[in-house]
């Protein structure tokens, strides 16, 4: 139901999209205010901006200690309310929850995903053993379906044949999932890599001590900045500061459609000088190989590093996947009750 989220919100949530203008569009600071009266004493996480023809979208977040997500849709041109969507009711945001944690508590529900996550991977090696034919004579009937079998024999056919075509992926959608379900997974396969990173997000630290006052809200100049370093980026978007010692975070992205090769940029606060980045999120092109390979993680998981291609391949290996405990279930029970019928009539 993931694969397709961004096309199907395209075509779907027309609040998204403005009529370009020859205006210049309204700096962070004025979308700020505007989305504040909407959302009165909620916090602002980010604002972020999709070229001429998008919304502004401004973010209000908060984990502790009350768990809300907001974003207000804008016109990037007057500061026009499009939209004020709770994000804990949209449809995909459910979806993503139960993918996550299976709508339960996270402390309980990813421990639960992850796991199941785990056995799947062991499952699906194992069924390549059971798979691998014995015989040049078996060699064939494993690579098609007979489609004029007996039911029984069909059944057999999609777990086999359909099993065997969908593991080389489901074993890739398996493998990225599980970077997210245990850090020392994560950690392993990055180090395998390569890495040398530390590969949890973490931003650097403005000095307090170093207060300048500009002409402009901090947010607005690095915004100008961010703009004049990435002219063509499709996405920019910045983050206000969590704190009085906190950066300001601010990401360009040349491509909306995946997230690895986004520039993850770092400024003071208060001097509005560039910090180095902490972790694997930081400018591109100071990635490495296994930096990238991290990265690219959430595209590869939904198959969109490759464009539309990758998400009908990860759409299909995913609902074969899904089909996989329904045709086994069938085969185990059919052994099931030849064995007990052979075992009565003993």
């Amino acid at each position: 139901m993931l694969a397709f989220q961004r096309e199907i919100e395209n075509a779907t949530k027309q609040y998204r999209y403005v009529a370009a203008q020859e205006k210049e569009l309204l700096p962070p600071s004025k979308l700020k205010d505007i989305g504040s009266v909407q959302l009165p004493g909620k916090h602002l996480h980010a604002v972020l901006y999709e070229g001429r023809e998008k919304a502004a979208q401004v973010i209000f977040y908060e984990f502790l200690p009350e768990e809300y997500y907001y974003i207000v849709y804008m016109n990037p041109y007057d500061g026009g309310v499009l939209k004020v969507k709770n994000m804990n009711a949209d449809f995909f945001r459910i979806v993503l929850m139960g993918h996550f944690y299976l709508w339960l508590p996270p402390a309980i529900g990813q421990p639960v995903i992850a796991w199941a996550t785990l056995i799947f991977v062991m499952m699906m090696i194992s069924g390549l053993v059971l798979w691998w034919p014995r015989n040049k004579g078996m060699a064939k009937q494993r690579f098609k379906i007979k489609w004029n079998a007996k039911w029984r024999r069909k059944n057999y056919d999609l777990h086999y044949v359909l099993g065997f075509y969908m593991t080389w992926v489901a074993i890739i959608l398996a493998v990225t999932g599980l970077v997210w379900g245990f850090q020392w997974f994560a950690r392993g396969y990055y180090h395998i890599a390569g890495g040398e990173k530390e590969i949890i997000y973490a931003e650097p630290v403005s000095d307090a001590a170093n207060k300048i006052n500009h002409d402009a809200p901090a947010i607005d100049v690095v915004w100008h900045k961010m703009r004049a370093g990435y002219p063509a980026a499709e996405v920019i978007e910045v983050h206000v500061p969590e704190s009085d010692t906190a950066a300001i975070a601010a990401n360009a992205n040349p491509d909306s459609d995946t997230y690895w090769k986004t520039d993850y940029v770092f400024f003071d606060q208060y001097t509005l000088e560039e910090l180095p980045a902490k972790s694997i999120y930081g400018r591109f092109k100071d990635a490495c190989a296994a930096d990238k390979l991290m990265r690219m993680n959430y595209d590869v998981h939904t198959g969109a590093v490759i464009g539309i291609a990758g998400k009908i391949l990860m759409f299909f290996a995913s609902l074969i996947a899904a089909s996989l405990p329904v045709t086994g279930f069938i085969i185990w029970w059919g052994r099931r009750k030849k064995s007990n019928h052979s075992s009565f009539t003993q």
